[in-house]
């Protein structure tokens, strides 16, 4: 006779959620412990700072506070867009954000590809190390090192045999801005890209190679589609940031002789706000920044979801 084995009910989808809520439901206690630190931080530096935004509607005091402060409404809104200066702010951070974009997303992508492709793990670990390491070097230190580079006396200069003050030509601003955050940030950025291709299928590669296919083809049909998601991903969150360029890096770099192409919109919020002191009108602009950066990563993403196959955030 042989001995029945006793094999547990499989329990519904349903069934699952229904048990985990009742256990939620009998340790509550322990799940307010744990969540309360991180929800109150959250609020206090998330959520409380939002109500700073009402300084873009009115004429701020200090003294009154901003409950206290007269209300003018969109104002500021109006002052600024019918500024004659407003059309080169906002030119000036579409072209560092769209060119830096266009020339620094492949980049991370081609790095892991050709890291990839390093099948001694000592090479590739110490290749890592070395494009890894500029992303621990602060914004500023950065910037110094630039100007020092780029300076009348400087090694590149030196080089070139000429005394050029890159630094003080506006049509030579964008590529260093550009060029600087490439080597900075490049090699960082690539560490999700080699993660995903370490779960490329070893198989599909080796049949691609018996089946003859070169290195661009392998890297066409079997490593691009492992990392595709992330590609989106990525691509989405850094073209829904396109109106989000850092402040220190532009005001490090700028000086009085580029600012017709270093003055953005976050140098100038910074000029008017704390150096000016028109609170009012420098949250209005920042106001409008932040309010083109969330429709851009509405749009950006809805058209990445019909181009890839309804698949977006």
């Amino acid at each position: 006779m042989k001995a029945q084995i006793y094999r547990k009910p499989q329990q519904t989808f349903w069934e699952k959620i229904s048990g985990k809520l009742k256990y939620v439901k009998k340790n509550w206690q322990l799940y307010l412990i744990f969540l309360l630190p991180a929800l109150l931080l959250t609020i206090i530096f998330k959520y409380l700072p939002m109500g700073g935004v009402l300084i873009a509607f009115e004429d701020y005091n200090v003294i009154d506070g901003v409950l206290g402060s007269p209300w003018v409404g969109l104002e500021y809104f109006r002052r600024f867009l019918s500024s004659p200066d407003f059309m080169s702010y906002l030119m000036n951070t579409l072209k560092l954000s769209v060119y830096g974009l266009l020339w620094g997303f492949p980049v991370p992508i081609i790095l892991a590809l050709l890291l990839n492709r390093i099948r001694r793990k000592g090479i590739q670990k110490k290749i890592q190390l070395l494009i890894y390491a500029p992303n621990f070097i602060s914004v500023i230190v950065l910037c110094g090192m630039v100007r020092m580079f780029l300076s009348p006396v400087g090694p590149i200069n030196q080089v070139l045999g000429i005394d050029t003050n890159w630094m003080t030509m506006p049509s030579a601003f964008r590529t260093i801005y550009i060029a600087s955050g490439i080597w900075q940030a490049a090699g960082w950025s690539s560490i999700m890209y080699t993660a995903a291709l370490s779960n490329a299928s070893k198989d599909l590669e080796e049949a691609a190679i018996v089946d003859g296919a070169n290195i661009l083809q392998q890297i066409w049909y079997v490593e691009l589609p492992a990392i595709k998601n992330i590609i989106v991903i990525q691509f989405i969150l850094q073209a829904g940031n396109i109106m989000s360029i850092g402040f220190e890096k532009a005001y490090a770099l700028q000086t009085d002789m580029n600012l017709p192409a270093s003055e953005i919109l976050s140098t100038y919020v910074y000029r008017i706000g704390l150096l000016n002191g028109d609170y009012g009108y420098s949250t209005a602009v920042g106001l409008f920044n932040s309010v083109i950066n969330v429709i851009l990563l509405i749009v950006v993403n809805f058209v990445v979801s019909k181009l890839n196959e309804g698949e977006g955030l």
